[in-house]
């Protein structure tokens, strides 16, 4: 089986050392959702999903310390959900960005398109993977159509405010990949297939 999610994901580090992903899924086999991924400074990983359904489907992906079923809601380019509250701006199109409109969607959706762009992701922005194995022997493949990148943000972590944008790093621990080291909002499609 075959489940696709389109949305956004934006990948912000702060000056704390936390680092968060967000993604924001207009189209989904859940409908229309939202989610994020916390792991601070010490390594410790936190899952934030809207209802249990989302939970179990991402926790079974991915690889969590915490999991948290928490209200989430998003408004422009913003998020709350539980303990976490971030805001961030985009800036200019990335370079990459820019070679990524030049792909035929259909191309780029293709599951052999994300493994031949795996390695070059990779030497690119390390840390950053196209194709990888999931959880429970899950595969998975990540269709990007655009990027920008994030001008400025602000990340508060249970009332507390987690300083300045920073880059992504060390490399999120959640799945096969890690967002770019440089925070980025990537427009994209996410295909998760099941064994």
């Amino acid at each position: 089986m075959l489940l696709h999610f389109d949305g956004h994901i934006v990948g912000l580090g702060t000056a704390s050392g936390t680092r968060v992903v967000v993604g924001i899924w207009p189209e989904s086999p859940f409908g229309h959702f939202a989610d994020a991924m916390v792991e601070d400074a010490t390594g410790h990983r936190t899952l934030l999903a809207p209802d249990d359904d989302v939970a179990d489907f991402v926790a079974s992906t991915y690889t969590f310390d915490e999991i948290l079923v928490v209200p989430v809601s998003t408004s422009g380019w913003s998020i709350s959900a539980g303990p976490l509250r971030a805001a961030w701006e985009p800036g200019g199109r990335a370079p990459v960005g820019h070679l990524l409109r030049l792909v035929p969607r259909p191309v780029g959706r293709s599951r052999s398109w994300a493994r031949l762009c795996d390695p070059v992701a990779r030497r690119v922005m390390p840390g950053v993977s196209t194709y990888g194995s999931a959880g429970h022997g899950r595969t998975e493949w990540y269709a990007a159509r655009d990027a920008w990148a994030v001008r400025s943000a602000r990340v508060g972590w249970k009332g507390d405010d987690l300083g300045p944008l920073a880059d992504v790093t060390p490399p999120v621990r959640f799945g096969f990949g890690s967002a770019p080291r440089r925070p980025t909002l990537t427009r994209l499609s996410s295909f998760v297939h099941l064994p």
